[in-house]
């Protein structure tokens, strides 16, 4: 009976340390849980403020970037309107002071030339309207637009067109507006220098959360994985991304040339 005793005490003992035993290793469990969890969110803590601030950065970049090449165009703009406009209308007086003095039949020799003059005053002017970013918000996006293929459409393009979905929706922030409007006047300026385009086409959509705007040309486009980034696209992609626009350009050989910027409007 004693020893009966003394096993029955032994293995009560036992299960007494063996509960012990589980129980501290399930809390021991637990805080490793606890510690792995908590270090988790401050790594990824640390990970996503990493991110942002990099993502901050790159906007303050982007942004110093985008300030100086506005006030760069804006100065070019004016030398153009001011002291090259100034030049073409003196020769042009000149020459028409000079066609006075001359036999009726040299003056008509004249002609070509004081036509070229004027043509190329008006395409100054026009010019230095769209490089200068208060004249752009003074008349308006789409204007500034309409008037940027009217003087494309002069140079060499057959047809240069704007198309209007939805109904107009006013910017909260202006300076979107001229990031907008440089993306595509960048995107203009590579099919008319690249492109051997003979038709443009643009269209403005207004959605609900979005303004979702398509440029594209007709042109002989290119291999998407062949071409070198170029510093057009890479000051386009650049701007979208400060806007935080999403920007997508697609191309393949003899299919002409598209850009779809995704601009969302709620922010």
């Amino acid at each position: 009976m004693v020893q009966t005793g003394e096993q029955l005490a032994s293995t009560a003992a036992e299960r007494y340390l063996l509960i012990y035993m589980i129980t501290v290793l399930v809390i021991v469990t637990f805080l490793v849980v606890i510690f792995f969890i908590v270090f988790q969110k401050r790594k990824n803590k640390l990970l996503l403020d990493k991110i942002k601030q990099k993502q901050a950065f790159e906007e303050e970049i982007a942004q110093a970037q985008t300030e100086i090449q506005e006030q760069t165009l804006k100065n070019i703009g004016w030398e153009l309107h001011d002291n090259v406009g100034q030049l073409l209308s003196f020769a042009n007086m000149q020459l028409s002071i000079l066609k006075m003095q001359v036999a009726d039949d040299i003056k008509e020799k004249f002609k070509d030339t004081s036509d070229a003059l004027k043509n190329s005053l008006s395409e100054v002017r026009a010019l230095s309207k769209t490089l200068n970013n208060e004249v752009v918000l003074n008349i308006g996006f789409e204007k500034s637009i309409t008037n940027e293929l009217n003087r494309l459409k002069k140079m060499k393009f057959a047809s240069a067109e704007l198309k209007t979905v939805g109904e107009r929706i006013d910017f909260a922030n202006s300076k979107h507006e001229i990031i907008i409007f440089r993306i595509i006047q960048e995107f203009l300026s590579n099919s008319v220098k690249y492109s051997e385009a003979e038709n443009l086409e643009i269209t403005i959509e207004y959605q609900t959360k979005k303004l979702k705007i398509t440029a594209k040309d007709d042109g002989k486009g290119f291999d998407m994985n062949d071409t070198e980034k170029g510093s057009g696209l890479i000051n386009m992609k650049s701007r979208a991304f400060l806007i935080h626009a999403e920007f997508k350009l697609s191309s393949k050989p003899n299919k002409g040339v598209q850009l779809v910027l995704d601009y969302p409007i709620a922010n």
